[in-house]
């Protein structure tokens, strides 16, 4: 297909942003609450990327296989996976360990 948009703008937004977004989101909160090691996470996203291209590919259209678009799908769910991650992950050690360290963000603890 070619372009910087595989279908549309809104098809992007709706499924890669969204859905797979949201998705992402909460499953880096769920591989923290469950004291998870930060590469399982990495191991689910890129399972859950494949089934964001597949919804890409079966409802608008898209390409089912794109190194370039599989690419951009995976680093944007990366990102969010891993707030939802960093974020869970310091209220825990922050709560778990609340005389070792305290909160210094949303997504960092420091000693106390």
């Amino acid at each position: 297909m070619g372009g910087i948009w595989e279908v549309s703008l809104g098809d992007f937004l709706l499924v890669t942003l969204f859905l797979g977004g949201g998705a992402a989101y909460l499953t880096g909160r769920a591989v923290a609450s469950t004291w998870r090691p930060y590469r399982s996470l990495v191991i689910y996203i890129v399972l859950l990327t494949a089934a964001v291209r597949f919804i890409h590919y079966a409802l608008f259209g898209g390409t089912l296989i794109s190194l370039q678009f599989y690419a951009v799908d995976l680093v944007i769910l990366l990102v969010l996976g891993s707030l939802g991650f960093r974020i869970t992950r310091a209220g825990q050690m922050t709560t778990q360990y609340g005389w070792l360290f305290q909160r210094s963000g949303p997504f960092s603890w420091r000693s106390r």
